[in-house]
């Protein structure tokens, strides 16, 4: 299996469709990286992802809209195709197994917030790897990163 995670800002809110009578939320995530080229250059290069989150929890789609900054992992495919100039470019997509709204654009009080596919036992077992790992690194002090 191959797995994508991408931490990146929404391009614009989400939209919710149905098919065949299960709900897809539909949205895109930007992120950008800046570098030196070979002449010492700033430049900056922005890589977009198509998500389709297949899910019956729609309620989180009130919460990705524009600017909102996400984690989002899931599995790739990429799709080739030819663009009116003539040239081969590639499209990303993934389909979503796991959304955690980071903050940015409306971000409510309660802070970063995951929603999965899976059950909630999952979002729990999450959190406590988070737990486990500052309990044994001694509490995150004189880390390296």
């Amino acid at each position: 299996m191959i797995k994508l995670q991408i931490i990146g800002n929404l391009g614009k809110d989400c939209i919710v469709n149905e098919v065949n009578g299960k709900s897809v939320i539909n949205f895109s995530v930007a992120h950008s990286e800046r570098y030196k080229d070979a002449q010492g250059n700033q430049k900056e290069r922005t890589t977009w992802v198509e998500c389709a989150y297949w899910t019956d929890r729609t309620n989180i789609s009130q919460y990705l809209v524009k600017g909102k900054t996400v984690y989002v992992e899931g599995t790739p495919t990429a799709d080739a195709y030819t663009n009116k100039e003539g040239q081969v470019s590639a499209t990303l997509r993934m389909r979503v197994q796991n959304v955690q709204l980071l903050g940015g654009a409306q971000s409510d009080a309660s802070g970063a917030n995951q929603y999965s596919g899976n059950n909630a036992a999952e979002v729990s077992k999450s959190n406590s790897f988070s737990q486990e790992a500052s309990v044994m690194t001694g509490g995150g002090e004189d880390l390296p990163f």
